[in-house]
């Protein structure tokens, strides 16, 4: 894929799991052709168990199902879940499982969330299959409509058949997938591209930002649950904040799965408050979303804009130059800062020993992490 920019699309912004779920899931339901899902996490629980019924729901119906798992985020997903979907009629394939080879190639993880309807329709976002986004984690995602779908669709089959993805050991049912249908072109839709990322081999969406970054000339606003940025990214953040843009960091506050990356992004804060940028601490819940405002230039998907996704992982995210969903993400990006706590340059200056020690070992587990090969 040459990460084109493809006009006549049309984009939806789904705020919160009480949007962006049941969204998806009316999709699904009306899907006369095929469903083509790939996750990162899908754990047993509440939230599995729905989205196993909505996609077997679908097969039984005659529609082609196509499930895309990764082999490492996957692995809470139990075997009686798996062998459900596979009688249900799902196709079940999943990305480089565990083994005794290589530790590089056992951290390389599919972390991408990619649905795609009857070629049509797309959803993209940071969201999981597991039940901590129904209520603990907030999430976003967003709605596609348009010819850049068709770019998500090629993402899809291409990892799908990939010699690192495989059907779990005696399953034949993971066949061919369904012939390809192209989306609708919108009169009035506006551009848009799907951007991806495979390790330290290719990089688009990190130089994407960086450009955007680069060119900014009012606001950049940049919401991570990760934020250990490489020293590229720092820098220019930096230099932006120094040149007059109104950098804003959206962050998640004590309430994390990671505590340790928390710590380990913290080191940065006291460079990044001295040239001016803006750092807030999400307060209500773990906030696991990421998607990025440069003016009026939008991504949004499943980077982290951390070093460790941009060394190891397969991401996507979608980019939009949608004055609407500009104004929409501005917005939600008020309510949540808002609903933070921001950092004050003095006090963070003043920060006890104790804050200091932590970021000191975390940042320090963080480089030894970074040096693995």
């Amino acid at each position: 894929m040459q990460n084109v920019w493809r006009e006549g699309n049309q984009f939806t912004l789904l705020p919160e799991a009480s949007r962006f779920l049941p969204a998806m899931f009316e999709a699904v339901h009306a899907a006369q052709h095929y469903i083509l899902v790939e996750l990162y996490l899908m754990e047993s629980g509440e939230l599995a168990e729905q989205v196993s019924d909505t996609l077997i729901n679908a097969a039984q119906r005659g529609v082609d199902v196509c499930l895309l798992l990764d082999g490492y985020g996957s692995m809470g997903l139990a075997s009686e879940e798996r062998q459900r979907l596979r009688q249900g009629g799902v196709k079940l394939r999943f990305f480089n499982p565990l083994g005794f080879h290589s530790l590089a190639l056992n951290l390389s993880r599919d972390h991408r969330k990619i649905v795609v309807i009857d070629g049509e329709l797309a959803f993209t976002g940071g969201f999981g299959a597991v039940d901590e986004f129904l209520n603990a984690w907030y999430e976003i995602a967003l709605r596609i409509d348009g010819p850049v779908v068709a770019d998500w669709e090629q993402l899809f089959r291409r990892l799908w058949s990939s010699r690192l993805t495989r059907a779990e050991k005696g399953d034949d049912s993971a066949g061919t997938l369904p012939a390809r249908r192209e989306p609708r072109l919108h009169a009035n839709g506006l551009p848009g591209r799907a951007m991806s990322a495979r390790g330290y081999r290719y990089q688009a969406i990190r130089y994407s930002l960086h450009d955007r970054v680069n060119r900014a000339e009012t606001r950049l606003w940049l919401c991570t649950p990760y934020f250990v940025p490489t020293f590229a990214l720092r820098r220019r953040l930096v230099r932006a904040a120094r040149r007059g843009i109104d950098v804003r960091l959206l962050l998640p506050g004590a309430k994390h799965d990671h505590p340790g990356v928390r710590f380990a992004g913290q080191r940065f804060y006291q460079s990044l408050l001295k040239a001016g940028v803006r750092i807030f601490e999400f307060q209500p819940t773990f906030i696991h979303a990421k998607f990025v405002l440069v003016d009026d230039w939008v991504s949004i998907g499943s980077c982290n804009f951390d070093h460790w996704n941009l060394h190891w992982n397969l991401e996507a995210n979608q980019e939009a130059l949608d004055p609407q969903l500009a104004e929409s993400v501005r917005e939600l990006f008020e309510r949540n800062f808002a609903a933070s706590q921001e950092v004050d340059a003095k006090a963070w200056a003043a920060r006890p020993w104790g804050q200091r020690a932590r970021e000191w070992i975390y940042g320090l587990l963080d480089g030894v992490i970074m040096r693995l090969k």
